[in-house]
């Protein structure tokens, strides 16, 4: 198993480097840094420009390879991602916005996961009894509501709790307030700020997972190896859960396995609504403002979360199967 871990992960580690490399030559063929210049009172010449970029390493003037050579030195040597047209430092804007991401996305799916996957087998072993139907017509409504209208719902019911308590339970902008002091109350102004979005984002994500784990589990039901385990001796439930949905529960975990550079990037509508300047927000502020090593360290991100997200989807499969041998 160690050996095959290092092995995939060399591998991964070469398909990185050669991913944001041909991101960074994309990014500088595509982008124009100098678009944030443009426009400015007194207006600037293209000397001055390019005068200003030259120290990021972003001035047109100078050759792609040249650029290419420098900003990659400086990764490997100093791991230095570069600046941004403006001289803000990449390192530091992405340092501070995983964990912004992180606050907000992990929690929120790791509830989905638990609650789909929970509804998922509850509503398989109750096929077509009142429960499934029930929970069936929750998560078709849930997997056909956008983002924007969830949260807008429970910004709405949030405002009309805070006004009839006459009190400001839930904060709707922002991950924290300014001047709390102390554990406890840093606590609780965080999850004062984080329980809407997290609603509103396992709202809509629970269902596939309910949906995916049930239909898997409906098809192991009836399965031989299910119905030797009852013929043993073992009630409906024990089988379930001691064989049908460890069989089941594969693809759902490695979905969840590879669905992790989503959690840093992937909410891009729930940051903006609820004012959180994560990930996502920075990755459309990197393409808007033309930001070339701003938009390669976020595909470089994006990159090592994939291979992250593979290594750990081959450990979930050896670990929840015991059939499946790493030689």
């Amino acid at each position: 198993m160690f050996k095959y871990l290092i092995r995939k992960t060399l591998g991964w580690l070469l398909m990185i480097f050669l991913a944001t490399n041909i991101a960074y030559f994309l990014a500088a063929t595509f982008l124009d840094p100098r678009s944030n210049y443009i426009g400015r009172r007194p207006p600037l010449s293209n000397d001055q420009i390019n005068a200003m970029l030259e120290p990021y390493n972003l001035s047109p003037e100078t050759p792609l390879l040249e650029r290419w050579w420098t900003w990659l030195t400086n990764i490997l040597l100093h791991w230095d991602w570069g600046r941004s047209p403006v001289g803000d430092f990449v390192n530091d804007q992405i340092s501070y916005r995983i964990w912004v991401s992180a606050q907000l996305l992990l929690l929120s799916t790791i509830l989905s996961i638990v609650i789909g996957v929970a509804v998922g087998v509850y509503t398989a072993s109750h096929q077509y009894k009142w429960g499934d139907r029930v929970w069936q017509g929750i998560s078709i409504v849930a997997m056909n509501t956008h983002v924007v209208v969830a949260s807008i719902v429970v910004v709405a019911i949030a405002l009309w709790i805070n006004e009839a308590t006459g009190s400001r339970i839930f904060y709707v902008v922002g991950a924290s307030s300014l001047g709390v002091e102390g554990f406890a109350n840093k606590l609780l102004d965080a999850l004062q700020h984080l329980i809407l979005p997290t609603i509103s984002l396992v709202f809509i994500s629970y269902a596939g997972y309910h949906m995916t784990q049930r239909t898997l589990l409906l098809d192991n039901l009836n399965a031989d190896y299910v119905r030797t385990a009852r013929a043993k001796g073992l009630t409906r439930q024990q089988a379930i859960r001691k064989h049908a949905l460890r069989t089941s529960i594969i693809p759902v975990a490695t979905s969840v396995a590879f669905s992790v550079p989503g959690i840093f990037t992937g909410a891009v509508m729930t940051e903006r609504i609820f004012g959180w300047n994560g990930m996502g927000q920075y990755f459309l502020e990197t393409i808007s403002k033309n930001d070339i090593n701003g938009a390669v360290g976020v595909a470089a991100f994006g990159a090592a979360m994939t291979a992250v997200s593979a290594v750990l989807a081959d450990l979930v499969v050896v670990a929840l199967d015991p059939r499946v041998r790493v030689s």
